[in-house]
């Protein structure tokens, strides 16, 4: 069972990541992170771009914000401008923050029920498996991320938890 710590501490964790992942692409050309390299999503930019529907269509599912005005098939270009795609990454990293933060103390539960275009059908899930899974998406395309761009001379964070600074996590 998860608990409403465990939402506040995966949201920073998220926001950690993000900004390091994001840091380290603009050190790159737009060329180097628009490049094809053999990922799901293609390239580093499309990846992060993905990253972002697909919090958008979790967090649209909790009246948190506006569901991407495109399917899935074409997330990798839902935000073209990396700069742009950047600051909407902050943008929807502080309201995942605040969501988590002021979710109610103690363990998740309850359950969510969606139309979800991924299975064409409607869905419903415990919130403890949804909640699991937002971040698990996340990590997942952060790490495929990660490689491209360790892969392209560029030095992201190191991804482990433990190592987040102290600073970061939330107050007990």
């Amino acid at each position: 069972m998860i608990t409403s710590d465990y939402l506040r501490s995966m949201a920073r964790y998220n926001r950690w990541q993000n900004d390091s992942l994001y840091e380290a692409a603009a050190g790159l050309s737009d060329a180097d992170r628009r490049l094809d390299r053999g990922a799901f999503f293609g390239s580093i930019h499309g990846t992060l771009s993905h990253i972002y529907w697909a919090d958008r269509i979790w967090l649209s599912r909790f009246d948190l914000c506006e569901p991407p005005d495109v399917p899935n098939r074409e997330s990798a270009r839902f935000v073209e401008d990396f700069g742009e795609l950047r600051a909407k990454r902050t943008e929807l990293d502080a309201t995942l923050i605040e969501w988590c933060d002021a979710y109610e103390p103690g363990p998740i539960k309850g359950s969510l029920e969606w139309y979800s275009g991924a299975i064409r059908a409607n869905a419903k899930a415990p919130l403890t498996v949804i909640l699991t899974h937002l971040f698990n998406h996340q990590t997942h395309h952060r790490g495929q991320a990660h490689a491209m761009l360790t892969a392209a001379g560029a030095r992201p964070k190191d991804t482990c938890l433990f190592i987040m600074p102290l600073d970061l996590w939330p107050e007990a």
